[in-house]
């Protein structure tokens, strides 16, 4: 198993910013590309970013491009999600997905409340 916990989330002001944090533990951490998805009240789970196991590769959902940036710490076995620039249709719960191509599983952080302000 792979256990995930997020933490980071709080109320921001609009233009602000908040780093999201991801610690992991049990499965070896490198043998799982990870994202961050996010979902609102009333509306379905989206993706947000992704990173894949060696850090070699990122991807981001066209919203928050040029505001978002994901990065993960293979040794300290964390992953992070810095917003920038934040605005209101940000406001959801982050959640933190860790999906391994070697283990055929994939596992989920109970999330985190981000609440941006205008």
């Amino acid at each position: 198993q792979l256990h995930l916990e997020e933490s980071g989330g709080g109320l921001v002001q609009a233009g602000g910013s908040l780093r999201l944090s991801c610690v992991t533990s049990g499965r070896p951490f490198n043998s799982y590309d990870m994202a961050w998805f996010r979902q609102a009240p009333g509306k379905e789970r989206e993706f947000v970013a992704s990173i894949t196991w060696s850090a070699d590769s990122t991807t981001y959902a066209e919203s928050v491009k040029g505001r978002f940036f994901i990065s993960r710490d293979n040794i300290k076995k964390t992953l992070a999600l810095q917003m920038n620039s934040l605005k209101p249709e940000d406001t959801a719960v982050y959640y933190c997905n860790g999906n391994s191509t070697w283990y055929g599983d994939a596992f989920w952080g109970q999330g985190t409340q981000v609440t941006v302000s205008s």
